[in-house]
């Protein structure tokens, strides 16, 4: 089980060594930041501090909930839509996790990747930190790729990767980088092209 601070230094960790790629850099460094990050990447400056304070919402209703809940649930949101991954202990957290999500002010979509009764050790724990880390560092070297536009998360050696992309050939790039690093067992792709439709609905 993660403490709430170990979750906070992690996701300070990774911002660090992924160069800001997970959303949580936005929420911990500040809407500042997030502007910064958002004029480079693929969604405006306006909808980038709209995700952020969608963040901070489910964030809020999960600490309100439980501390235990808050410190287990990771959350990304790009353009409205909001994933959850992590574990939690009971079918019914799982549900609450969701419904919570969807309370949030704008929120377009919550894709529910939270897995249940987690029993996954330290060592297992630390093995997903180092399949994050190394496959940001992956995505950030390719220059043809933005890989900004990506956020990536990583649980029990399955990868989740969220975000914009501008391609089909991008997005499989990025999927077969995730195929690549060592541990991974499978990768789960909720990334959204470029000019999919529902960007605008």
């Amino acid at each position: 089980m993660k403490s709430w601070s170990g979750k906070l230094c992690l996701g300070v960790t990774l911002a660090v060594l992924a160069g800001g790629l997970g959303g949580c850099a936005s929420a911990l460094i500040g809407a500042g930041a997030t502007v910064g990050v958002a004029a480079a990447q693929e969604r405006s400056v306006g909808s980038a501090m709209d995700d952020t304070a969608i963040q901070a919402e489910v964030n809020h209703y999960l600490l309100q909930r439980s501390e235990t809940l808050f410190a287990n649930v990771d959350i990304e949101v790009v353009e409205g839509r909001v994933l959850l991954t992590g574990n939690v202990d009971k079918p019914e957290e799982r549900v609450e996790a969701a419904r919570m999500a969807w309370q949030a002010t704008d929120v377009r979509e919550v894709l529910n990747e939270l897995e249940i009764n987690d029993q996954s050790s330290l060592r297992d724990y630390g093995k997903d930190i180092w399949i994050t880390t190394q496959l940001k560092v992956k995505l950030l070297g390719d220059a043809d790729l933005a890989a900004i536009n990506y956020t990536v998360d990583t649980l029990n050696g399955v990868v989740y990767l969220f975000g914009i992309a501008q391609s089909q050939a991008e997005l499989d790039r990025a999927i077969g980088h995730a195929r690549n690093v060592k541990g991974v067992s499978r990768v789960v792709s909720h990334v959204i092209l470029k000019d999919d439709p529902r960007r605008n609905s």
